[in-house]
């Protein structure tokens, strides 16, 4: 079993998204082991998108999660990384294929969503950011 990181980020939210994209999940047969609701303040989304600190979108980024409330998640199941990426689709969402969850809602690039983990390293860099270990059952 394999865990990964998922945020459903505030445009997601504020459209009344999340529990579409919480029943896809849970449909595929992932188990939800922590989530909760909150606001990322301007230094989680700065330790979140830390990896592209030196890029020119760092802060359309670091405003867009901070722009309202986020619903983050560990979710667990046999190769959940790569499976969880497939389900969301194509980062791009005018590219995602229909039926993925960037495809059937994005709308945007940045505001495109929901986020997932890229790999084992980023997930339990990310799982770290937005949990205690106690929280995860």
């Amino acid at each position: 079993m394999e865990r990964t990181f998922v945020l459903v980020k505030p445009g997601a939210v504020a459209r009344g998204l999340v529990g579409e994209v919480v029943a896809r999940f849970e449909r595929r047969g992932f188990r939800i082991r922590a989530m909760k609701m909150l606001v990322v303040d301007r230094g989680l989304a700065e330790a979140h998108y830390a990896e592209h600190r030196e890029k020119e979108f760092f802060g359309e980024l670091v405003s867009s999660i901070t722009s309202g409330p986020v619903v983050a998640m560990v979710l667990e199941g046999p190769e959940a990384i790569s499976v969880v990426r497939k389900m969301m689709g194509s980062t791009n969402p005018l590219a995602a294929e229909p039926g993925t969850i960037r495809g059937d809602f994005g709308l945007e690039i940045v505001a495109n969503i929901v986020h997932g983990s890229d790999g084992p390293e980023s997930a339990a860099r990310e799982i770290a950011l937005y949990f205690d270990e106690s929280e995860i059952v």
